[in-house]
């Protein structure tokens, strides 16, 4: 087996357990917090690492270094920065609906949000100029 499928098992099965347990404790009528939350996207996180990237051992995927995997990367960086934005604009109008008010420091994330794009983007054209 390679350690790519197996790599996915076992990130797979943690992130089972992990989901499993932040199930039984809403059903429970326990409080979910931040370990919770950020447990369940740590070990998703890592699940998702292991069954995208190749091994060069195993020769089995498209590796991270290689041109193309950095292509990808770079690609979904961009489209999941996007998708970011959005969702924190969509969290800032709900949360008005919801409260009435406007959180400042989630109007300030999406302010943030909206410029580290063209900020890092200048950044790096001035590197290289």
């Amino acid at each position: 087996m390679s350690s790519r499928k197996l790599g996915g098992i076992i990130f797979g099965a943690a992130s089972l357990i992990v989901i499993g347990y932040t199930i039984y404790k809403i059903i429970m009528g326990k409080d979910v917090g931040f370990n919770e939350i950020s447990s369940i996207a740590i070990v998703l996180m890592m699940f998702l690492s292991a069954i995208t990237w190749g091994n060069k051992e195993d020769k089995d995927g498209i590796l991270i270094d290689e041109e193309l995997g950095q292509r990808i990367t770079e690609k979904s960086s961009k489209i999941s920065y996007f998708i970011l934005v959005f969702l924190i604009l969509v969290a800032v109008f709900v949360d008005e609906l919801i409260n009435g008010t406007v959180n400042i420091f989630l109007l300030g994330i999406l302010g943030l949000s909206m410029i580290i794009l063209p900020l890092v983007e200048f950044m790096m054209s001035r590197k290289y100029q």
